[in-house]
């Protein structure tokens, strides 16, 4: 099973990008999905989240009101307004097969299925 990231790049601070998740094999409208980020020395951290049947959301506060997640047919989205240096990190999307869809995962240890990262880079 392979879940694809892509989508980052370096952008100036309050720019903005878009980044897609894909799955090879996985159906990912089954899937409650995740994104994580990592910066430099630093741990990977939670971003946000979207149950499988992509009603409900969870985001860190500090990527709240600044980035949206959505499930499409092609997978899964994250779109990143008002970028700060403070965002970049490689971001990581996972993706779990919950017992129930509605439900939102903001754990590490809930994903089953792990992408490679993206790059994303915010300087002036």
């Amino acid at each position: 099973v392979q879940l694809q990231a892509s989508g980052g790049g370096l952008v100036t601070p309050g720019g903005s990008l878009r980044l897609s998740c894909t799955a090879s094999v996985l159906n990912l409208d089954y899937y409650s999905i995740g994104w994580f980020r990592q910066a430099p020395g630093k741990e990977r951290e939670w971003v946000c989240s979207i149950s499988a049947n992509g009603m409900n959301t969870q985001y860190s506060p500090f990527v709240k009101d600044r980035f949206f997640i959505s499930k499409d047919n092609a997978g899964n989205t994250l779109e990143m307004y008002n970028l700060r240096p403070e965002d970049t990190a490689v971001y990581y999307c996972a993706a779990l097969e919950p017992i129930k869809r509605g439900l939102v995962f903001t754990r590490i240890g809930d994903y089953e299925y792990w992408g490679q990262g993206t790059q994303v880079t915010v300087s002036s």
